[in-house]
């Protein structure tokens, strides 16, 4: 199994780690060389499973030593493919699994890169805190992970991306040094901020081995409701009726369509239809206020609004707990329902909040035309023009031959997407698969400058080698 390795690299990285700190076995590595939709296959033949920062710092440093490339994995929920190994030493942080401190006074919680999300949101909610960051695989999407990618989800609309969350960062950088940015401070212009850097870089400028994240105060009124809606033109227009009418409180604005929802019922155990007829489309709204009873008050003043003006045609409001868990699951096993489907051309692309009308159709037209009988699951973070659009294998057709033009058929979206000035990566990154497509877009400053950093920090390429410039 390690014949592709030099040994005497095998053997100094064992003797860093040491027992219970590496695997050869290749039942221990399999889970990790595919990513959850199966599309990225990998192949390693030794796994690094560093406890601590120490530990990752040597392991760095051997490779960096013996020019041994390495990939980094957290909770392996990437659908970009940069967390899959091909032939690489494969370094895990699922041991790095500390929350090294809390801190309700400075609103910072400062945790180890294998902690999963979850993790976050219990730990803040203990001192009275919430950590605003909502990613539907928050059960092993880790800190290492969200920060790598800059991850996105479903309260960008208020509180912005993840890069807008992290106060400070520990990380290991492409020659084995420790580089320790773990600050609580909201003001440090002291030159460049090499966190910023580090943050969506995919692990190719440094192994991310803490962050302080920043924390806010729990809010006590919150209202959740599901709309059927007319088109995604009346949806952009509810989110403008949605920020005035609450004050800016809209903690989540969602849009799905009418077939993400009818696999979601069909494929995700006991979905229910939250409205008594079907709609086009579908918008999740969600309010959050610190005075009580005033997220509600302004979700009926919207609701009772938009059905006057015909922008909702219906609307159910969650009255528990348990009803405001099965509306959002509605929206977070939209994904997982399409599995079932068949082969799926997957793009995460962003465009103006204004423009999102005008991208949907005209990648509606442009994908029947390219691929009939096509089925489109378009949904996503409307509230920030964040679509995930989905375009899977006509019903009953060819896996393989729906698969085999999905390169051709995502260059037709991606340009779309450009010319309506936006981003084909939204929130998932470039991994391997967007890296050569991303040269189409990007422009030639951009490109030469994300190399010369790279070149600054791991001339070597080191770190996640085939991922970025």
């Amino acid at each position: 199994m390690t014949a592709s390795l030099p040994a005497d690299v095998i053997s100094r990285l064992k003797s860093v780690l040491g027992e219970g700190g590496w695997s050869e076995d290749p039942e221990r590595i399999a889970p990790k060389l595919v990513e959850w939709r199966d599309r990225w296959v990998g192949r390693t033949a030794f796994l690094a499973l560093p406890k601590s920062t120490a530990e990752v710092a040597a392991v760095v440093g051997v490779c960096a030593e013996a020019r041994q490339p390495i990939t980094v994995q957290g909770g392996n929920t990437g659908l970009v493919g940069g967390q899959i190994p091909q032939g690489e030493v494969l370094l895990s942080t699922e041991r790095l699994r500390t929350i090294r401190e809390v801190s309700p006074l400075d609103d910072v919680i400062t945790a180890e890169a294998g902690v999963t999300l979850s993790e976050i949101h219990a730990a803040a909610a203990q001192v009275r805190r919430r950590f605003p960051l909502g990613l539907a695989s928050e059960g092993s999407a880790t800190v290492g992970g969200f920060v790598s990618t800059n991850a996105g989800g479903t309260q960008v609309l208020r509180y912005g991306m993840t890069r807008n969350l992290v106060l400070g960062l520990e990380a290991v950088l492409p020659n084995g040094e420790v580089w320790n940015g773990l600050k609580h401070l909201r003001k440090d212009n002291t030159g460049y901020d090499l966190k910023q850097l580090l943050i969506g870089a995919e692990g190719v400028l440094g192994v991310v081995t803490a962050a302080g994240l920043k924390l806010h105060p729990e809010l006590a009124s919150r209202a959740i409701a599901f709309l059927g809606v007319p088109s995604p033109d009346a949806a952009i227009e509810l989110l403008a009726r949605a920020k005035d009418v609450s004050g800016g409180a809209v903690e989540a604005f969602e849009l799905m369509g009418r077939l993400g929802v009818e696999f979601t019922i069909r494929n995700i155990a006991g979905t229910r239809d939250p409205l008594a007829a079907p709609h086009p489309w579908y918008v999740l709204a969600e309010f959050a206020t610190a005075e009580p009873g005033s997220a509600e008050r302004a979700m009926q003043a919207f609701l009772e609004a938009g059905l006057e003006a015909g922008l909702i045609a219906d609307a159910v409001v969650a009255q528990t707990q348990a009803q405001a868990k099965a509306l959002w699951a509605i929206r977070e096993n939209q994904s997982p329902a399409q599995k079932p489907e068949g082969a799926t051309w997957k793009h995460d692309v962003a465009v103006p909040v204004s423009a999102v009308p005008a991208f949907l159709r005209e990648a509606d037209v442009a994908m029947r035309a390219f691929a009939p009988g096509c089925r489109i699951a378009a949904f996503g973070h409307v509230g920030d023009g964040n679509i995930h659009y989905d375009v899977l294998r006509p019903d009953g057709g060819s896996n393989e031959a729906h698969a085999a033009r999905r390169d051709e058929g995502s260059r037709i979206v991606h340009d779309i997407v450009a010319r309506l000035g936006g981003s084909i990566s939204a929130e998932h990154g470039l991994g391997a698969m967007k890296t050569a497509e991303a040269a189409r877009y990007k422009s030639t400053t951009e490109i030469e400058a994300m190399k010369a950093i790279r070149r600054a920090l791991d001339p070597h390429r080191i770190l996640n080698p085939r991922v970025l410039f």
